[in-house]
């Protein structure tokens, strides 16, 4: 009888204790939406922009920028309220209030973060939406354009394209990805090799601080713009718009998406490609993507590598240049199709050809599914045994692919320091693992992530060491999460040094300086210093 008194106590003080911790909740909840109405200005009232989850739309909102459905589960921890603002005054009540009452704030653009970083926590929080504040203004004659954090990059190839057949933006060939997480991070495309990075080529910017003020460039100082361009811009502020240098791209580009398998010679082109590819012509990006795919031999799977380019120039010419440089891959002219830049981006992302370029304005992926991401930087070619070794363990795992990205040219000539993004002269390509699968549940989820860390694991010996790098934009948990407590700095320093190298600790000081008391935070956000 004392043991079951006992135990109806203990569970009574548990029921207790979450009613309290609930009313609290509640408390903070109601407090901050005082707040945010206190805060509104009349001629743009927040209430118009909020979604509580007793709101009819409040579903729709927050799925319709989730990218990677690990992450749209029964069992996601779900916002408290989503605010998509349309009005600067919007993201300056949302961090006053958010300051105020301790609910932590998740700042979204397009939903693009590999881990769900910008929509999903384990605590109480909020998301600030911005796919509203999507405004791009391109200025053809100063070779410019303004553009908001929530546009996105098919907008903007879009707008630009309105206004000029021969200009362009070295951005992802994504067009669903929203600006503002992708510029802050770096953004690169198949168009670095000639331009370099999306934040080599950003002249300006406006942020709202965490005191709420709208700054630009020459308000922010050079510091906190260097660190926005690269050190990725939620962990400094809100980034509301980007002001981006176009370049020249020709009338007339050459395509190419080449396939082949190990019964093919993929081995030995897959070792030329990469003696070549970032050395070759800058106008020439060929990407390299491998998977496993049925064999021609019944019952067998295979290693298929495809190789997939833009050139910015005509298809005599491209030919040229492979036939010099990689003739095994044994391209002809029946290979390569000829269009206007902004067709070559329909046809990177998988678009039929003639598809209308209008297709860049619609905001919805054309698959959704579970992913997890991984990434590497490569030194030098991987000798023949060693790629025979990796389709071996891919052929084994099946579902991860590796895509290789070639460095080279621009992207070797600018300084590491020039920006928070690091890895220039010295890498011969970077690597992205690929896992995509449909099942739902954790359990799969697992599985599949598992087989991810096993490919990477097995890479190790090939890639760059001490440290292992990583690209910011290919979000990685597996690397490190900060938990914003007293070891912040060092939480954060065990993945800042791979993804930033020697420019993180430039990171962090301007990050102490800019937001002393860490309210810009995330699960990998750039630490302040200890005290």
């Amino acid at each position: 009888m004392g043991t079951s008194s006992s135990s109806m106590l203990s569970l009574l003080s548990i029921i207790l204790l979450l009613s309290l911790s609930w009313a609290a909740s509640d408390s903070v909840h109601g407090a901050f939406l005082q707040c945010l109405s206190t805060r509104s200005q009349s001629s743009h009232p927040i209430s118009a922009v909020l979604y509580t989850p007793d709101n009819s739309s409040y579903s729709s909102v927050l799925e319709s920028y989730i990218r990677n459905l690990r992450f749209n589960t029964s069992a996601t921890l779900k916002p408290r309220l989503i605010i998509t603002a349309t009005h600067e005054s919007h993201i300056k009540a949302a961090i006053i209030c958010s300051k105020k009452h301790g609910l932590q704030m998740k700042i979204r653009s397009g939903g693009h973060d590999y881990e769900g970083v910008s929509y999903v926590s384990d605590v109480p929080f909020f998301i600030l939406d911005m796919f509203n504040l999507r405004s791009i203004s391109v200025d053809i004659e100063d070779e410019s354009a303004w553009v908001q954090a929530g546009a996105t990059l098919g907008e903007i190839y879009y707008r630009i394209a309105e206004k000029s057949k021969t200009h362009g933006f070295p951005a992802g060939v994504c067009p669903t990805v929203g600006a503002g997480g992708h510029f802050s991070g770096g953004g690169y495309g198949n168009m670095m090799r000639k331009y370099g990075l999306s934040v080599d080529n950003i002249v300006d910017a406006e942020l709202v601080d965490v005191n709420g003020r709208l700054l630009n460039r020459k308000s922010m100082g050079e510091d906190l713009f260097w660190a926005i361009r690269g050190g990725g811009g939620a962990s400094y502020g809100v980034i509301v718009s980007y002001k981006i240098k176009l370049v020249q791209v020709p009338a007339t580009v050459t395509v190419f998406r080449v396939a082949r398998t190990l019964e093919q010679n993929t081995t030995n082109i897959v070792y030329q490609w990469q003696q070549v590819a970032d050395k070759v012509d800058d106008d020439l990006f060929i990407r390299l993507t491998m998977d496993v795919v049925n064999s021609s031999r019944s019952g067998e799977k295979t290693v298929r590598a495809t190789f997939l380019s833009l050139f910015l120039g005509s298809s005599e010419r491209l030919l040229s240049i492979m036939n010099t440089s990689l003739p095994e891959l044994g391209l002809q002219s029946s290979d390569c199709t000829e269009m206007s830049w902004v067709e070559s981006v329909l046809f990177w992302t998988n678009f039929a050809i003639g598809t209308p370029v209008e297709a860049l304005l619609d905001r919805n992926p054309q698959v959704l599914t579970h992913l997890k991401r991984k990434s590497d930087y490569l030194k030098e070619p991987i000798p023949k045994a060693g790629l025979e070794g990796i389709w071996k363990k891919m052929i084994e795992l099946q579902t991860p692919a590796l895509t290789f990205n070639p460095y080279g040219g621009k992207m070797a000539e600018i300084s590491p320091s020039a920006t928070p993004f690091p890895h220039r002269a010295g890498n011969l390509c970077k690597i992205q693992y690929a896992t995509n699968w449909d099942e739902e549940g954790s359990e799969a989820a697992e599985r599949y992530i598992n087989l991810t860390r096993q490919l990477y694991s097995y890479m190790t010996p090939f890639v760059s060491k001490f440290p292992r790098e990583a690209f910011l934009n290919y979000r990685d948990l597996d690397l490190g999460i900060n938990h914003n407590g007293k070891n912040s700095y060092l939480e954060g320093r065990v993945y800042g040094i791979k993804y930033f190298k020697k420019n993180f600790n430039r990171l962090v000081r301007i990050k102490t300086k800019v937001d002393p008391g860490n309210f810009f935070r995330n699960e990998q956000s750039i630490p302040t210093l200890p005290y």
